[in-house]
């Protein structure tokens, strides 16, 4: 009990710290990623830094596939970043290996202090990552302490003894971490098996090795359902630790790998763990660093474009024709056409959001959100999709006419994309209305069904051209 007790306000202050950081620097986080990822050096930095800042490269991972799947990252960069989130997730790892748990109490009171005492929004925040942080080695103390006494217990011996075997170990370790998805929590674990004397360094080093692998399982399912650039990272993370695990055990067997680190941080097993797993992965990245596009062509390789099977339709063949300058009769009027049907499908799109824009503000109903969203997504990809098929025509030669009219539609595609965007912010102020539980008064629900009817007849009269107009989208 004493050791489950532990190891809930173990992972509970890692949580705690990890969220509160993720509310103080989440977004500056995000931006410092797409800002500074063009260069190999630069990634692995900002990969290590925001890793070591919330402490958890499986967030920082989960990140990056979000950046990739939406095109604001591409596969060479995801490597970089990657890599330097494996050398920050060691932070942890380092923190508890300092051994600071005697004053633990002491830093979770000034936590607590803190979320008490001050309202300010961005202190109290930081008052739960000190917390959170003391909390972690309270926890790691009563694990330490629960498990002193399995030193003794000849059955638990047996089993911590059989993780010697390379094989069993990786195994243990990578299974272990999966579950509970957090390479930084296991490490953490592992060390206070290894305080508790239960477990030595020649057998907690193979553990260690399949640690990093298992922490790769959170990004895999953050990959689900995203696009194949945002599934290859995720095989590039995973790729990369197997790799360092080959390399390090190879290492670990072939000499006295373990005994080195024992004589640098003799009577210090959890010193010894946080350095074994510091090297490994600063080490592992080193090795790879100048094999990142490789990395980045193995993943394409493992995961290549999908053949959808599916047969293109006439506007896709005109398209390719188009691109490669392949001049076929009628192929400009089939493309525009298509270009038409799709323009004339985002409209439809931004119509209805706009209706359930006004609506939601009106009935303050925020349960029209959700198919907005939806719709916004769909508007988005048609607003992307369609420049695509603009540049390709814009190519090749065209006449003057059809240029015209590239231009047009080029134009008419952003206001749209616009107009929709307008359509969400009514939604969510009207979120917000109603959190606030905010009351219209008669006459200024008067003056925006007026603002209503004025843009949806604007919009319907833009909806249905008069078909006289050769132009006419």
């Amino acid at each position: 009990l004493a050791l489950l007790g532990g190891l809930a306000l173990f992972l509970y202050g890692m949580n705690m710290m990890s969220s509160n950081l993720e509310a103080v620097a989440g977004n500056r986080m995000k931006k410092l990623i797409d800002k500074l990822t063009t260069n190999p050096f630069l990634g692995v930095l900002v990969g290590t830094a925001i890793t070591a800042v919330i402490q958890s490269s499986s967030a920082t991972t989960v990140m990056v596939v979000g950046f990739v799947n939406s095109k604001l990252m591409n596969l060479k960069q995801a490597v970089w970043v990657i890599m330097g989130a494996n050398v920050g997730t060691t932070v942890t790892g380092l923190l508890v290996a300092l051994d600071i748990g005697l004053v633990a109490p002491l830093i979770a009171f000034i936590g607590i202090a803190l979320i008490i005492f001050f309202k300010n929004k961005t202190v109290r925040n930081i008052g739960s990552i000190i917390a959170g942080l003391g909390i972690l080695f309270i926890g790691m103390n009563m694990m330490s302490d629960a498990m002193s006494p399995l030193r003794e217990n000849q059955a638990f011996i047996n089993v911590m003894t059989q993780f010697s075997n390379p094989v069993l170990g990786i195994l243990a370790g990578a299974a272990f971490t999966a579950i509970i998805q957090s390479s930084s929590a296991s490490v953490g674990i592992l060390q206070a098996l290894a305080i508790s004397g239960v477990i030595g360094l020649d057998s907690a080093v193979y553990v260690l090795f399949g640690m990093n692998i298992g922490t790769c399982i959170t990004a895999v399912l953050a990959a689900i359902g995203a696009n194949r650039n945002a599934k290859r990272t995720t095989i590039v993370h995973l790729t990369f630790n197997i790799i360092g695990t080959v390399v390090f055990t190879v290492i670990a067997l072939v000499t006295p790998y373990t005994s080195w680190i024992e004589s640098w941080f003799p009577n210090a097993p959890a010193a010894q763990i946080a350095a074994a797993h510091t090297i490994f992965n600063i080490v592992t990245t080193i090795l790879l660093l100048p094999f990142g596009g490789l990395l980045a062509k193995f993943a394409t390789l493992i995961l290549p474009d999908q053949k959808t099977g599916k047969k293109k339709s006439a506007a896709d063949k005109w398209f390719e024709e188009i691109a490669n300058a392949q001049h076929v009769l009628g192929s400009t009027a089939v493309a525009l056409e298509s270009i038409r049907d799709d323009i004339r499908e985002m409209f439809r799109l931004t119509r209805a959001n706009v209706a359930d824009g006004f609506e939601a503000l009106l009935t303050l109903r925020t349960d029209l959100l959700p198919g907005m969203e939806s719709n916004e997504e769909r508007i988005d990809k048609y607003n992307y999709e369609i420049s695509q098929k603009i540049s390709k025509m814009l190519t090749v030669e065209l006449s003057e006419a059809a240029s015209l009219q590239l231009n047009r539609m080029f134009r008419v595609i952003g206001n749209v994309e616009r107009i929709a965007d307008h359509a969400v912010n009514f939604a969510d102020y009207s979120e917000i209305l109603s959190q606030r539980a905010a009351v219209f008064s008669d006459s200024t629900l008067g003056e925006i069904r007026e603002m209503r009817d004025s843009c949806l007849k604007v919009l319907d009269s833009l909806s249905d051209p008069e078909p006289e107009d050769p132009d006419a989208l």
